[in-house]
């Protein structure tokens, strides 16, 4: 909420607005008083790695009455407001929208009064509303994600990784409670992002008789090796007759049925707090300046608007058509209508529920005879979730009734033969672990390289083959594809899925690793600014990216950067002089602490060294300067919830492509991403036209859309 609110001020007061802060929520709009603040840029320095929201909130008896939303409006134009942005849940905005409705009526109800003069109402005679959903519980339709949903998740899911260690050590099973009154998208996919054995949602309770059903899954996972069970339940977990599912209830039930030590652990209001994860920071940045553009657009008559996202792309809907899905939704639980409460739940959520069901599963389906032999192999530098995607592949490979072969030590490995036939439990643990079990490299084969892969394709009789990597493996991917009229072996569908935290392969707009390395990055520079704020220095920061900005450019976002070097831009000496200058601008207002993001090969000459210098240089008695590398630990660490269920999902997807491949009698090649919002393939054939000819990275690269924002937040 707070990177929204910091997004609303600055926008604004780069057009030229006043803007002010309704402290404590609608209770803070009906008092008034000062409640109601003026708010400059410079009130919203620091706010941005905060939890919670600075300007309070609170929920209001008297704005559901018609005397409070009167005395709103009173409040509002006396101090010339006559725009709103409302950062809340289906409630509150329901709530505004109503407020909105009557702004018209009210006026000469306070002119009739002597609240307010006729001129005063003649002023402002429309309220213009556009709305932002703040909710750990992602329970708003019209958008994908909601602020604050991907904090809880990181919260949940951190919590989860710690529990399963404990579980293990002890051969214990665990019952963990979240958050989700009617939405059950937090134990959905924290059960997808860790190793849960059971998850129970309110939209898609278990069918009768799943006391048993559970303890007998739960069983059939100690009998393969399994030495703890973790069960995920929303806190409005029930049957489908409506009666509510406890954690104690589950507790018991696991006791008395398989004989074994189980524990309770309710996560509770843990999960609305903490610092804001990378993505809650630059997503709602991109929403609150959205918000402020676009109640400079809209017609004052033109309904209220609700902005959210869609896949990866940013849109706006009607908001109270969104507040009716969302608590048609609600009512389609409370009726026991589950097909249809999943089905509005939207298409990701289903089948993030259906993938769920086959990877926690003790075994996979027999089957009679496999089908057909999958090879995964990994190509590029190390991403966080390449383990994840292994693990996927491997289990929901096997479910489908192939054979999976994991390749070792990327595309090297696979011309050495270095191939191995998978298991159900080979991959058990996977799914949060870093690195890359099977190994990776930056290999990328040449003619005389080609000959042998082939070789080892037909003899391990491989019929498709599933990339999951970054540049060099979409390059070696596509060197195979391009020789199979020469090779027979290699005339084979190939898929390539994008795992590399530079964000710079072809095809989808954002790539598995990313997430990651991001929420590596915003944890090291809000470290960093603490350290300096005592000694009034300015920071230059090298990220990694290669001859992509992208990390450089929503980091700097997701920190409040005052300056952000790309690739894409360069380094002029011009450029950094006026940089200098407004950094000490800026110290001499009163500013501590100064943030420069440089993505690596910004240029070649204006080194971070060569920066770093000057501005430690032209800083004088103003500030000091420091260099800062963050190097490889940007590929390091476990992968955030965020990779984990996109690389989940994306190695369904290239397996569902694999599968229709062998059904046609199709050998396509292809890209899997998301472009516009929707998951889509691209034509392997087309990848050299995809790529810059003199530059490491994408001819499309639509986040750059997001450089015009970053000037407005720094200024």
């Amino acid at each position: 909420m707070n990177a929204a609110v910091r997004a609303v001020t600055r926008t604004a007061a780069h057009h030229g607005i006043d803007v002010y802060a309704v402290h404590e929520g609608y209770h803070g709009l009906v008092t008034g008083g000062d409640l109601i603040r003026r708010m400059e840029p410079i009130d919203a320095d620091g706010i941005l790695h905060q939890g919670g929201t600075v300007i309070g909130t609170a929920r209001s008896k008297q704005f559901r009455t018609r005397e409070g939303r009167r005395a709103a409006v009173r409040n509002m134009v006396s101090h010339g407001i006559d725009a709103l942005v409302v950062i809340g849940g289906d409630g509150s905005l329901a709530g505004a929208n109503l407020f909105r409705q009557e702004w018209a009526g009210l006026l000469p109800e306070l002119v009739d009064s002597g609240a307010i003069s006729p001129d005063v109402a003649e002023a402002h005679p429309f309220l213009r509303l556009v709305g932002l959903v703040g909710s750990i519980d992602n329970d708003m339709a019209g958008t994908d994600m909601t602020i604050g949903a991907d904090t809880a998740l990181h919260r949940i899911v951190e919590a989860l990784d710690a529990l399963q260690s404990t579980a293990a050590s002890h051969q214990r099973t665990f019952v963990v409670e979240v958050m989700g009154r009617n939405c059950g998208y937090l134990a959905l996919m924290a059960s997808l992002a860790t190793a849960a054995s059971w998850v129970l949602i309110p939209e898609h309770p278990p069918a009768k008789g799943w006391e048993e059903q559970m303890c007998r899954d739960l069983k059939a996972g100690r009998d393969i090796g399994r030495r703890h069970s973790v069960v995920v339940l929303a806190e409005g977990a029930h049957d489908r007759d409506g009666n509510r599912i406890t954690a104690e209830q589950v507790k018991t039930l696991l006791e008395d049925e398989l004989g074994e030590e189980t524990r309770v652990t309710v996560l509770g209001h843990v999960q609305r707090g903490g610092a804001p994860s990378a993505f809650d920071r630059y997503f709602a940045t991109v929403l609150g300046h959205l918000a402020v553009e676009r109640l400079l657009t809209d017609e004052p008559h033109a309904p209220a608007q609700m902005i959210g996202l869609q896949g990866d792309r940013v849109v706006t809907e009607p908001l109270m058509e969104c507040v009716a899905q969302t608590q048609e939704l609600a009512e389609r639980v409370k009726a026991h209508d589950y097909d249809k409460a999943m089905l509005l739940r939207g298409g990701n959520f289903r089948q993030s529920y259906e993938i769920l069901q086959t990877i926690q599963k003790a075994a996979p389906r027999p089957v009679t005879a496999p089908r057909r032999r999958i090879a995964i192999v990994h190509g590029g530098g190390p991403a966080p979730g390449m383990n994840t995607a292994v693990r996927a592949a491997v289990r929901l490979g096997l479910d489908r009734g192939h054979t999976v072969l994991a390749v070792r030590n990327g595309f090297r490995g696979l011309r050495n033969g270095d191939v191995r036939e998978m298991d159900w439990m080979d991959v058990s643990g996977w799914v949060s672990e870093g690195g890359a079990e099977i190994g990776t490299n930056r290999d990328v084969p040449g003619p005389a390289e080609i000959a042998q892969i082939a070789e080892q394709v037909a003899a391990h009789r491989i019929d498709g083959l599933l990339m999951a990597g970054g540049w060099a493996g979409y390059q070696a991917a596509h060197e195979l594809h391009r020789h199979r009229e020469q090779y027979a072996a290699l005339d084979i569908p190939i898929v390539c899925l994008p795992m590399t935290i530079n964000n710079d392969v072809p095809g989808t707009e954002l790539s598995v690793g990313g997430d990651t390395a991001l929420n590596s990055i915003v944890a090291d520079v809000d470290k960093i600014r603490r350290s300096a704020v005592a000694t009034r220095r300015v920071f230059v920061v090298e990220v990694m990216g290669h001859e992509c900005g992208y990390l450089a450019l929503m980091s700097g976002l997701a920190t409040g950067a005052e300056r952000i070097y790309l690739p894409e831009d360069g380094i002029t000496l011009d450029g950094m002089t006026a940089d200098v200058h407004a950094l000490a601008a800026s110290f001499r207002a009163g500013n501590r602490v100064g943030l420069i993001v440089r993505s690596e090969r910004s240029d070649r000459v204006y080194t971070t060294g060569f920066i770093t210098a000057l501005f430690e240089k032209e800083g004088g008695d103003l500030f000091d300067a420091r260099e800062e590398v963050l190097g490889h630990v940007q590929e390091g660490g476990n992968p955030t919830p965020f990779d984990r269920v996109r690389a989940t999902i994306l190695t369904a997807r290239c397996l569902d492509f694999l599968s229709e491949q062998f059904d046609s009698g199709g050998r396509a090649g292809a890209i899997v991403g998301f472009r516009s919002g929707q998951l889509a393939f691209t034509d392997l054939a087309l990848y050299p036209s995809l790529i810059e000819k003199s530059a490491q990275r994408p001819v499309e690269q639509r986040w750059l859309d997001h450089r015009g924002l970053a000037v407005v937040m720094r200024d």
